[in-house]
């Protein structure tokens, strides 16, 4: 610590490499606090937890018992002098005694993405409330046709304020904040949506795992999903054959010592009449038999290939948008190439994953740890990109 100060006096190490060094140090030395804790307000488990995007500094939490919290993690309550903890209780609490509030499990939480004025939730009573932070009242709300698994909202959006919404029916809806109403479905699942993604770099593509144990991947400009991820697929590029299956039979009936087998192997031109002038052909693009096609392109197939034996339950962007990490209920971590949309065949170490309802990962801010929820511990996975 004290080298990478005094490299930064001298000018030796750049401002970005000490900051980033600072923080994986910090990353990689977490532990449970000893000095501040987080009073619960919640009579039941807590099923989702997030940080708002601005400052970083308000926790949002939904719990079973159909409340949702909001804590200030800065800013203590009071100080426990005689073991010298800081206590932070609610900043305020709404549960079913608010007007249009959720009656049952709330499954996922989440702050809207420009401020902390407004955040929305879901809950198992097929609801999704977009909520006032000063008001603590329901704004707007949205019926779902079966309970809410899954809410996501883009952190880049400039252009639209959709909500994605998961739910045990096999329909993605798009529930736009603006206009009040559900602007399309994205159908193609075979079960329940349990983890939804916006893309990094992309306000209009959206990743979604399901009950079927697939992937998908959506263009909400278009119809239909563009890319289904398969755990089978990894290979980089197929490598062509060599000859052709008429080639090989020529070869095999040629007469032995007729030619060198450098002529043999050498592909026998068509010929042409010499009173005819040949015109140059088009020259067909080769295509890679690994590319998936778009929809509706789409083979049947490939539209039935799968990611997880089990339950897709999370999906978690890298920082950099370039990677995507995906946990199941078989109890496996898998880290895809999202522009290929192959798998990179990491052999994270097993998980214990609950089978009931969907999880949440996280990634450090250097994208070099994954934080992966395991029975009743929290695995901490170190990435290699």
């Amino acid at each position: 610590m004290w080298r990478g100060l005094r490299g930064r006096e001298v000018g030796a190490t750049r401002p970005r490499s000490l900051a980033t060094h600072v923080r994986a140090d910090r990353v990689r030395q977490i532990n449970l606090s000893g000095h501040k804790e987080i009073v619960s307000a919640h009579n039941s488990g807590i099923n989702s937890l997030q940080i708002d995007c601005t400052e970083a500094r308000y926790l949002l939490a939904g719990a079973a018992d159909g409340s949702v919290g909001v804590y200030d993690t800065q800013q203590p309550t009071f100080m426990d002098s005689a073991i010298k903890v800081a206590k932070h209780e609610a900043l305020f609490t709404v549960d079913k005694s608010v007007p249009q509030g959720h009656i049952y499990s709330v499954t996922c939480v989440q702050w809207y993405p420009v401020d902390t004025g407004l955040f929305v939730t879901g809950s198992f009573d097929k609801k999704i409330n977009l909520w006032d932070t000063n008001t603590h009242q329901v704004e707007l709300q949205f019926e779902m046709p079966e309970k809410v698994h899954a809410i996501a909202m883009s952190s880049i959006a400039a252009t639209h304020m959709l909500v994605a919404a998961g739910t045990e029916d096999v329909r993605i809806r798009l529930c736009d904040l603006a206009s009040g109403a559900c602007t399309h479905t994205l159908s193609g699942h075979r079960d329940g949506v349990w983890a939804l993604q916006w893309s990094a770099t992309s306000e209009w593509v959206l990743y979604s795992g399901g009950c079927d144990g697939a992937i998908r991947f959506w263009d909400i400009r278009r119809a239909g999903c563009f890319q289904v991820l398969d755990q089978n697929r990894s290979q980089i590029e197929r490598r062509s054959n060599v000859t052709s299956s008429t080639q090989r039979q020529e070869l095999a009936s040629a007469p032995v010592g007729s030619s060198s087998t450098s002529e043999m192997q050498r592909p026998v031109a068509k010929r042409t009449k010499p009173s005819t002038v040949s015109k140059p052909s088009k020259i067909a693009k080769i295509k890679d038999p690994g590319v998936r096609r778009s929809h509706p392109g789409m083979t049947l197939a490939n539209d039935r290939s799968t990611a997880h034996h089990g339950s897709v339950t999370a999906l978690q962007t890298s920082d950099d948008g370039l990677n995507l990490f995906s946990a199941g209920t078989d109890s496996r971590v898998r880290l895809w190439d999202i522009e290929s949309g192959r798998n990179t065949l990491v052999n994270y170490e097993a998980t214990k994953i609950r089978t009931h309802q969907g999880t949440q990962l996280a990634v450090s801010m250097d994208s070099s740890l994954l934080f992966v929820p395991s029975a009743h511990s929290l695995q901490v996975i170190e990435i290699s990109l």
